[in-house]
């Protein structure tokens, strides 16, 4: 377990009161109780608003010291027309207290909107603003990217260069591709079911866990979704894996992680 975590997307979920919550608990607890049954969380309200230092000295304060979180970055620095000019959002955001994680601050995570296309050009200068730490800490980036056009070797070998994974996703409505392109490996998983107690049947949870083993051990799965043509990743000794339920069901999501981390520290 020390190369791969398994969380959820967020802690404030209603359905998730009296249900993955113990009954009356109070909503100030609700990342205490959650730091503990999963091991890594994504956080999507950095997405929709500025975080200040004091949220994340909070967090930190409140979680596990082996606990992870992943943010989503603003969505300012993403959702735009030209990528190559969001260098003031990138920055605002990695300078809004990211590093008061300290060890706890896990991938960033930066999502597309299903309609941006692949512009190399444009898409190669987003990648050189996005910083290589934050006041000395190491950052890991994450694209997460929803039109087809992405799926090509050129988009594939310039994430690589830059050092950046790619999401790998179990959805249907978006590109997936299992293709490595840094030193860790990123699920959003989110084609849980809600009429399955732990969202997913045993055997697809099983398939995820061992895929998971396989990438931390270095190796690659069979039988996942690649894009043709491309040059594949450099060979690796081990890779850190994150995986999150982020929705489908998202009821479920708790559960089907819970169940993940069980799998995967038998």
């Amino acid at each position: 377990m020390t190369r791969i975590r398994a969380g959820i997307g967020g802690w404030t979920y209603e359905p998730w009161r009296d249900n993955f919550y113990p009954a009356k608990l109070p909503a100030a607890r609700e990342l205490q109780h959650a730091s503990r049954q999963v091991t890594a969380i994504e956080v999507n309200g950095t997405y929709y608003s500025t975080m200040t230092a004091k949220s994340f000295e909070r967090w930190f304060a409140e979680t596990p010291d082996d606990f992870v979180f992943s943010l989503k970055a603003n969505r300012f620095a993403t959702n735009r027309r030209v990528l190559a000019e969001a260098a003031e959002s990138i920055n605002r955001f990695i300078g809004s207290g990211l590093a008061h994680l300290e060890h706890k601050l896990g991938p960033i995570l930066w999502q597309f909107a299903p309609t941006k296309r692949f512009d190399p050009a444009d898409f190669e200068a987003f990648l050189k603003l996005l910083p290589a730490d934050v006041e000395g800490r190491p950052l890991r980036h994450v694209l997460d990217v929803r039109h087809d056009s992405f799926m090509v070797p050129e988009f594939l070998a310039l994430a690589r260069s830059y050092r950046a994974a790619v999401v790998f996703t179990d959805s249907p409505d978006y590109p997936s591709f299992a293709n490595l392109t840094a030193d860790f490996v990123y699920l959003r998983l989110m084609n849980a079911k809600s009429d399955v107690p732990t969202g997913y049947a045993p055997d697809v949870l099983q398939s995820f866990a061992d895929c998971a083993r396989t990438w931390a051990a270095g190796g690659e799965p069979t039988g996942l979704p690649l894009v043709a043509g491309d040059a594949g990743a450099p060979e690796a000794a081990s890779r850190d894996v994150f995986m999150f339920m982020i929705n489908g069901a998202k009821e479920r999501a708790p559960a089907a992680a819970v169940d993940l981390i069980a799998r995967l520290r038998a």
